[in-house]
């Protein structure tokens, strides 16, 4: 009887030992858990943390752009977006005209030396009515004229020569006026908007760098874009002048060469 009590005492040791260290690995278990899902919610805020710079920075320009000029104010911001559009407007019209106003005049020079060393003057008015440029146009009046003696011709291609040169600096003022109301504009917007953040400060009774940088940002766009529209049709006036001046070097010469064509040839 005791011996069976005996091994009725360790049976029960036994089962209690085996529970206790069941209980103890159910419990590291759950623990190890509960840490493996901390940690997992942690990496995925980092993650989520790291891919929102990164989303943000793949925003398309465009978007940017829009969002800026919102953040501007749009009625600050659409004057100085309406004298850029008129601006480029006034450009590529000015670009188109010079560019078909250009003309190959030593050739045309040599036709209307070889109708002129001919004497068929009518020719060589045919020559220049077909040819597009001012140019041609100059060389025209002078021969309409070759009847009335060189004096004339030599006159009339001056006066006319001023006409040409009126036509090809038209609109450019424009252009130079846009180019000073744009900054323009963009400085009155800030100055605005800077006593707009004033006025918030005072409202708010503090001085605190939100109110202060949210403010001067918004007020700060409008130079940046006036500024930015400044200088790119500042770029656009000065090509266009460099072109009409290569015009203008060009109808001088070929008029010079022009009147020495019709004293050797004249009759």
């Amino acid at each position: 009887m005791k011996k069976v009590c005996a091994y009725l005492s360790i049976v029960m040791v036994l089962t209690l030992g085996l529970s206790t260290t069941s209980f103890a690995q159910n419990n590291k278990a759950k623990a190890t858990e509960s840490e493996t899902t901390v940690s997992a919610t942690e990496t995925a805020s980092a993650e989520a943390e790291q891919a929102a710079p990164v989303q943000a920075e793949t925003q398309s320009f465009h978007q940017a752009l829009k969002t800026k000029f919102i953040e501007g104010g749009v009625p600050w911001m659409t004057p100085i977006l309406i004298c850029m559009i008129l601006g480029f407007a006034l450009v590529i019209e000015r670009v188109l005209y010079l560019n078909l106003a250009t003309t190959n005049v030593e050739k045309l020079l040599k036709k209307i030396e070889d109708n002129v060393v001919a004497g068929n003057y009518e020719a060589a008015k045919d020559v220049c009515r077909t040819t597009r440029g001012p140019v041609a146009s100059i060389f025209f009046q002078g021969l309409d004229r070759i009847d009335s003696g060189l004096e004339d011709v030599e006159k009339s291609i001056t006066s006319y020569g001023g006409v040409q040169m009126a036509r090809l600096e038209s609109n450019m003022s424009w252009i130079g006026l846009f180019i000073g109301l744009a900054p323009s504009l963009g400085f009155l917007g800030t100055v605005v908007g800077m006593v707009q953040a004033f006025d918030d400060i005072e409202k708010a009774g503090d001085i605190s760098p939100t109110v202060v940088a949210g403010g001067m940002k918004v007020a700060l766009l409008t130079t940046v874009f006036g500024l930015i529209t400044a200088l790119i049709l500042q770029v656009c006036y000065n090509y266009l002048l460099s072109k009409i001046e290569s015009l203008v070097t060009t109808m001088e010469d070929s008029s010079i060469t022009f009147m020495d064509i019709l004293v050797k040839n004249r009759k």
